[in-house]
């Protein structure tokens, strides 16, 4: 809806159903299935029908996506990021606006800081330039958060490079401790999501400090 055209909508044929307790159900098992502590309830809705939720499955697979993937342990919106800057995007302000460059639904411009942050500053980050100043800054800090951003100039290190090309792991080298839905990704309990065959699995990360 938020990048949709007005003239579009004014023509836009409007889908009618009529929700039923079934449909509620189905709404209440999606969403336990999010908050439970492993992501395997999730894949299971994949094999379901859900035909007066059809935006369901399709959520949930870009859910799904987030997750580290097993070749560069990178999440969709982080592989987004990568490629975009190394394709020389390298303001923030492009990529972070709504409706630019960046595809994802699943993070919004207030989420997207902190996941870039994390590419950048980890023991052996994948990007360089983003302004250092943002480390010592408090989160509440809009302001002064949003002019560090401004000021950066971002890049590929060169081992950003190798994780975009799939030659190094971002995970076997970089901690992890983060959220999706009600499961704790760590190094020691990390699910991935292989998007093209559509499988997943929770391994131990050899995790390693340079």
């Amino acid at each position: 809806m938020l990048g949709a055209d007005a003239d579009r909508l004014r023509d836009h044929t409007i889908r009618q159903l009529d929700i039923a307790e079934p449909d509620f159900e189905d709404a209440r098992i999606a969403w336990e299935a999010y908050r439970a502590p492993t992501p395997e309830l999730c894949f299971g809705l994949l094999n379901r029908e859900f035909p007066t939720l059809p935006f369901l499955k399709p959520a949930m697979e870009e859910l799904l996506a987030e997750l580290p993937s097993p070749g560069t342990g990178l999440g969709a919106t982080e592989t987004q990021l990568l490629d975009l800057i190394a394709k020389g995007h390298n303001r923030t302000k492009e990529l972070f606006e709504p409706g630019g460059l960046l595809d994802t639904r699943v993070f919004d411009q207030w989420e997207l800081g902190p996941l870039l942050e994390g590419l950048a500053s980890d023991p052996m980050p994948a990007i360089a330039g983003l302004d250092p100043k943002l480390a010592t800054l408090p989160r509440h800090d809009a302001r002064g958060r949003n002019a560090a951003y401004r000021r950066s100039r971002l890049s590929l290190t060169e081992f950003g490079r190798a994780v975009l090309d799939g030659r190094e792991d971002f995970r076997r080298h970089n901690p992890i401790r983060r959220w999706w839905g009600g499961t704790l990704l760590t190094n020691e309990r990390l699910w991935r999501w292989d998007r093209e065959s559509r499988s997943f699995g929770c391994a131990l990360e050899a995790h390693s400090r340079p």
